[in-house]
């Protein structure tokens, strides 16, 4: 549960190859106005938040392969709802996630944690 004067923030953390980034996300009302981010040349990843900046409604994660024919194609999906947990340590929302892509079984891992801005 997130404290009521909080603005909630999503961070995760991806790995590829020798590369780890980090994202974060904010809620938002429309979920296509968030951009995918690029994860090397293979990977496209994107976290939306739904919600406001009091309540979460939903997190969404999509993983899209970027080296197979007809790319992008949505390799991994998921959608969480609340109750969330109350950690806000990557990855207390989602474990490690370990997303393989179809050509030459490239590997992404990534995970997130669901907080507030202050619990940066």
């Amino acid at each position: 549960m997130l404290p009521e004067t909080a603005t909630p923030l999503l961070r995760c953390e991806l790995r590829y190859v020798s590369t780890t980034m980090r994202i974060e996300a904010r809620p938002v009302a429309d979920p296509y106005t968030v951009a995918a981010q690029d994860v090397g040349t293979r990977f496209r990843f994107k976290a939306v938040v739904l919600g406001t900046p009091e309540r979460v409604d939903s997190v969404s994660l999509y993983t899209y392969d970027m080296a197979v024919e007809n790319a992008p194609v949505l390799v991994h999906e998921v959608v969480l709802r609340p109750p969330f947990p109350a950690t806000s340590t990557i990855p207390g929302l989602t474990g490690w996630n370990h997303v393989y892509s179809s050509r030459l079984g490239r590997e992404l891992v990534y995970g997130c944690a669901l907080g507030t801005e202050a619990a940066r």
